[in-house]
């Protein structure tokens, strides 16, 4: 058993896809919150958020995935992430729960090649496979 497969991890959604991310590297998830715009910043920075006297940039995972953006619903959340001594906000369209995996495998090399670096590896439990983010290669590493 290897240590990936003794860990816990957040299930979330985005769009029809279904991923997970470390539960370890979550700092925190919130409901929507009113996000600030950032005048000339890039598609996927959707803003900032005050959060209890930090200010968090907030991008949306469905843009950063290649995604269009979708109306925010009462399911759509924020997660938190620490990256490179910062926080970081992922807007979600919806968080499932706390899981492990049974098994997991290598990302498979198929033919989207833009989305084969975002993955850590895929999760199985019983017959649902669940892509695992590599938060560094979508943040920017």
């Amino acid at each position: 058993m290897s240590s990936l497969q003794k860990e816990q991890y957040i299930e979330l959604v985005v769009g029809a896809e279904t991923c997970a991310i470390r539960i370890e590297e979550i700092h925190e998830i919130i409901k929507m919150l009113s996000i600030t715009d950032i005048p000339f910043s890039r598609n996927e920075v959707k803003g900032v958020v005050n959060l209890r006297g930090k200010v968090v940039c907030v991008m949306s995972l469905r843009n950063l995935l290649g995604m269009a953006d979708e109306p925010y619903t009462r399911s759509t959340r924020i997660i938190v992430v620490r990256h490179r001594e910062e926080f970081v906000g992922l807007i979600v369209d919806k968080v499932n729960k706390v899981t492990t995996y049974a098994e997991i495998h290598p990302p498979a090399g198929g033919h989207n090649r833009s989305r084969e670096g975002v993955f850590h590896g895929i999760g199985q439990r019983d017959d649902q496979l669940v892509g695992i983010l590599k938060l560094e290669e979508i943040l920017g590493g």
